[in-house]
């Protein structure tokens, strides 16, 4: 059931104004934590593992190969997402002609400034605070004080509205920071391990052996490691699946024997060093625990073809009349060549071919009741 006019004048998102003075620092601080990151993992882990030798050399080129292809895709997706305007109605835009009601001239918004849609042409809706006409799933942005085409939300983190245009983008960004913080985080983790404790082997079930290292490193007591035992092929994990309760697990048991370095006595390595690459870890850990949550919710929407606003706003109903089923609903987002489905860009043959990724029209079930907002 629709939302009457008095429940919805006391509206959150009138209050969202207010992230408009966020401007660029948003963009400074996800640079700065890929900042972090980057010293953490190339300029103090494994940039100089590279003269080592043997293995730990050979393993060190892999892991950089890795993860400076992972921060390509990062960034290459993040400034898509800032830099791509999510979608703007074109100036006097008019919805299609209505073969069945044979109108020839299509009615202007004047004509609809005294109400929110036309029952008999549900197509067509008007915004009372843009003054025109805006077309299917286009919704208004408090922040940019405009209509977006597709609106999904305006993200504070990429300072820009993601919509029609941009979503694809925007999900990729979430993917990358999901694999590149995840990976640096198990980076981290591996070597702040190596780097904290005297000699762990991590082998067998790693989550059990997660649990006897917090154990043992509360009330260890530190001693500078010798060379060979800096190698992360000590190393090994039964399934990706128990990743994120290692790293959680073991960010918590390092936590206070890592504070416990800057107060005793001699330690491997300064102090600088140990503070960024710890740092490093927490932040990327704690980035991947939150986008994996964030990352779930959009896949279950692309699947469904819809959008946080209609799934917050629409009928309590599993009917939705743009779902066209998993595979055209993905293709709605991430267009159909191949080639194009993980790269910030499209093919020409799918922009000029899919309505949906121009934002003014989407095909829908044939003949289903419409649920437009």
């Amino acid at each position: 059931m629709h939302r009457s006019g008095a429940a919805m004048a006391w509206n959150v998102f009138k209050f969202c104004t207010a992230l408009r003075g966020l401007g660029s620092i948003m963009i400074l601080l996800v640079l700065g934590v890929v900042g972090v990151t980057y010293y953490a993992v190339v300029l103090t882990n494994y940039g100089p593992a590279l003269y080592d030798g043997g293995l730990d050399s050979v393993t060190a080129v892999a892991v950089l190969i890795l993860f400076h292809c992972l921060l390509v895709m990062l960034l290459w997706s993040y400034f898509s997402v800032v830099l791509t305007d999510a979608g703007s109605v074109p100036p006097n835009w008019r919805p299609a002609l209505d073969e069945e009601r044979g109108e020839a001239d299509p009615l202007n918004a004047s004509e609809f400034s005294g109400v929110q849609s036309d029952p008999l042409n549900p197509r067509i809706r008007y915004c009372r605070k843009c003054n025109q006409l805006k077309p299917p799933r286009c919704h208004h942005c408090s922040v940019c004080g405009r209509c977006i085409l597709k609106m999904d939300h305006h993200c504070v983190w990429v300072v820009n509205c993601v919509g029609a245009l941009n979503y694809k983008y925007f999900l990729l960004f979430l993917i990358c920071v999901m694999f590149i913080f995840q990976f640096s985080s198990l980076m981290h983790r591996i070597d702040v391990v190596m780097d904290c404790s005297y000699v762990y082997f991590l082998s067998g079930n790693g989550f059990l052996s997660a649990l006897k290292f917090g154990w043992d490193s509360i009330s260890y007591t530190k001693f500078p490691l010798e060379e060979h035992h800096r190698s992360f092929w000590y190393t090994s994990f039964d399934s990706e699946l128990y990743t994120f309760l290692e790293t959680s697990l073991v960010t918590l048991s390092l936590l206070p024997h890592f504070i416990s370095f800057f107060s005793e006595g001699e330690i491997p390595g300064t102090p600088g060093t140990l503070a960024t690459t710890f740092l490093a870890f927490v932040l990327n850990l704690a980035f991947a625990l939150s986008v994996l949550g964030f990352l779930i919710m959009h896949i279950s929407l692309v699947s469904a073809n819809t959008t946080t606003i209609e799934a917050y706003e629409k009928k309590t109903t599993p009917k939705w009349r743009y779902d066209l089923g998993r595979k055209k609903n993905f293709e709605q987002v991430f267009g159909t060549d191949k080639r194009y489905w993980f790269i910030p860009a499209y093919s020409d043959e799918d922009i000029r071919k899919m309505p949906a990724l121009q934002g003014l029209e989407y095909p829908s079930k044939p003949d289903f009741d419409s649920q437009e907002f």
